[in-house]
């Protein structure tokens, strides 16, 4: 008997179209709490975050759900939508929905219920009923099936991907499980850098350039190559996932917004992988408020001498080059008065982190996302080139930054998938591996369970964040779908690594357990790049905005 229910695909779409239709009337209610005049009263936004917040998960699930049915749909009409495929799609489409209706986990301890705005959800009734099936103890348990016979592939069901990405894809996940994961617990327990030979070969394989023109060195690619091979190298260790985070923030400043002799100078560097670079915008008392950051930079001539201090700068002693936001008007005390440099500094050495003159700075201990090291630094007089000033342009900075933000959330999501991803192969190696009461854990349905979760989770938030990164490749505005993806993925990868904790029990709560480190990275995924609250209240933003 089959565990795919009748007509999946109608079923699917159905039960996207039933909360693109909760989320429609839960923006109304909204916007009628938050709104005068027609206009957003930020004031209003800010008193009713929960309302707000609920709003923005509810439009995530929403997108996840009508991206994962438009993905079950092409994979019908090509005749590969099977067990493997379906079984998580239905399941993900019962427990959203089922969520949606009766309370949406914002976080461990926030649900929200549509009923708190005064919307019902009685409209989703008709297709939960439909969807029950989906999770039944028997479709939990062909799913687990499933993955135990696909171990070991990039990922349990058809991607979608055309045959280049493809290729990309086998060929990244083939390096991490040679390169990656057997040294990543290793580096971890030992708090080490990443092999400077590591990022060589990562050169040398295109990481750094992957999306940068071919005029430039780069593999003139796109954002969905950058998701898979992000995903890919996550999975053997974020660390390594990462290491392309800001050389990809440093070419897309370059190419949006670099002269031409800055282009000439630093995108061949950063392409090729031979400079590092990192980025320098998060300040001790700012946070996600860049606008108030308060590190200055004042003209002396031919240079910019910098004067203030910067926090959570990731990779910054090994870096030789910065992506350096700074206050250069003083009269200005919002965004106006920032602007960016490529401000060039030496590498740095453990016994001497920064040598550069006017620069300082110690390292920042931190319990996970390791293998870079993070750093607070310390500017008095630190020289920029005025010829690095970023366009040639003051004042721009912070423009110029927010329009790396949609690249920059897409790229979060694929590392959190790609840890949630290493969470469920560790978790279902273990509960395969591991008897108790004369049956492996995975015959368990409470493990069963979590296992199949973890699997629909995932196959539901790369559809999400592959759509944003494809429609960035076709030029479009997708700040709303990036921020959905980072938003869910961030949420998803930390309960797989709860779960998958959970499911080693006391032995993975040993620090020799590679697990106890996928938790510990896990947790970073939902503050950096947009702390979730704040996430949320952009997405709500965009949404809300013109609601009435």
């Amino acid at each position: 008997m089959s565990l795919i229910l009748p007509d999946l695909t109608a079923i699917l779409d159905l039960a996207a179209n039933q909360a693109a239709a909760l989320v429609a009337d839960l923006r109304a209610a909204a916007a009628g709490r938050v709104t005068k005049d027609g206009r957003l009263d930020r004031a209003a936004l800010d008193r009713e975050q929960h309302i707000a917040h609920g709003l923005a998960w509810a439009a995530a699930y929403a997108e996840t759900l009508r991206q994962t049915a438009a993905w079950a749909r092409a994979l019908a009409a090509d005749g590969r939508l099977g067990e493997a495929e379906a079984l998580p799609a239905q399941l993900l489409a019962y427990e959203y929905l089922s969520q949606l209706a009766g309370g949406l986990p914002m976080n461990q301890g926030e649900m929200f219920r549509p009923a708190e705005a005064g919307v019902s959800a009685a409209r989703l009734s008709p297709a939960i009923e439909r969807l029950a099936p989906a999770a039944s103890p028997a479709a939990k348990a062909r799913i687990v099936e499933l993955m135990a016979d696909a171990r070991g592939r990039p990922s349990l069901e058809a991607s979608g991907l055309d045959e280049t990405l493809e290729a990309i894809r086998d060929q990244f996940a083939a390096f991490a499980a040679e390169r990656v994961t057997p040294h990543a617990h290793g580096w971890h327990l030992k708090d080490q850098l990443i092999p400077l030979s590591l990022l060589q070969e990562m050169g040398e394989l295109g990481v750094f350039g992957l999306t940068a023109p071919e005029d430039w060195g780069g593999s003139g690619l796109g954002k969905v190559a950058m998701c898979v091979v992000t995903e890919a190298l996550s999975r053997g260790y974020i660390g390594v996932g990462s290491l392309g985070t800001r050389s990809e923030i440093a070419t897309e400043l370059l190419l949006a917004h670099g002269t031409d002799d800055q282009k000439a100078r630093f995108l061949p560097g950063v392409v090729s992988g031979a400079t590092i670079p990192t980025a320098v915008f998060t300040e001790p008392e700012a946070g996600s408020d860049l606008g108030s950051l308060r590190t200055r930079a004042v003209r002396d001539g031919d240079v910019w001498r910098v004067t203030g201090a910067k926090t959570w700068i990731t990779h910054a002693a090994r870096a030789d080059l910065m992506t350096l936001l700074v206050r250069t008007d003083p009269n200005l005390k919002d965004h106006r008065g920032l602007s960016m440099f490529l401000a060039e500094k030496p590498r740095g050495t453990d016994a001497d982190p920064f040598p550069a003159p006017g620069m300082g700075g110690g390292e920042i201990g931190v319990i996970g996302y390791r293998g870079m090291k993070e750093y607070e630094i310390a500017f008095d007089g630190f020289e920029a080139a005025h010829a690095n000033l970023l366009g040639g342009q003051s004042g721009q900075g912070f423009a110029q930054l927010m329009a790396t933000f949609e690249s920059a959330r897409i790229q979060t999501a694929a590392r959190a998938i790609g840890v949630g991803q290493n969470a469920l192969d560790l978790a279902l190696d273990y509960a395969l591996q591991r008897r108790q009461f004369g049956a492996p854990l995975a015959a368990f349905p409470r493990v069963a369970n979590k296992l199949a979760m973890m699997a629909a989770e995932l196959l539901g938030a790369r559809r999400l964040a592959w759509f944003a990164a494809a429609e960035k490749d076709l030029g479009r505005r997708c700040d709303l779908e990036a921020g959905m993806a980072k938003l869910t993925a961030a949420r998803i990868a930390w309960a797989a690594a709860d779960n998958a904790v959970q499911i080693h029990g006391g032995t993975g709560f040993a620090v020799e357990q590679p697990v106890s480190r996928v938790l510990a990275d896990a947790r970073i995924l939902n503050i950096f790049e947009g702390a979730g609250e704040i996430q949320a209240q952009v997405i709500a933003r965009r949404l809300l905005e013109g609601a009435n």
